[in-house]
């Protein structure tokens, strides 16, 4: 199974409807001068879902030794409008994550 098919799988099972890939975004987000996420966004249309028709979603590395990359799905709801939009949006869930 490729990479594509794993996401489509991924947002089928999180999101319902059919997802079709659109197009591959290469993403690069710079904070204070230095990079703190640098990767390939997938964007997928979106059948049947009652929000949006589209899909950002790419695998991520959560750095643990021996863990499996995490399948982060964002659906294109404002504020993720664009996929450095929500790459931001990603990297918000994950401190606020890390405070709590």
């Amino acid at each position: 199974m490729s990479h594509i098919e794993e996401l489509q799988s991924v947002i089928h099972k999180l999101h319902g409807g059919e997802a079709t890939h659109r197009e591959s975004v290469p993403v690069r987000e710079i904070w204070q001068g230095k990079t703190i996420w640098d990767g390939v966004v997938e964007v997928f249309h979106l059948k049947g879902h009652p929000k949006t028709d589209t899909v950002y979603a790419w695998l991520h590395d959560t750095g643990e030794p021996g863990a499996d990359p995490k399948h982060v799905t964002v659906l294109h709801i404002h504020p993720a409008l664009t996929p450095l939009d929500a790459v931001r949006a990603f990297i918000m869930q994950e401190i606020q994550s890390a405070r709590a």
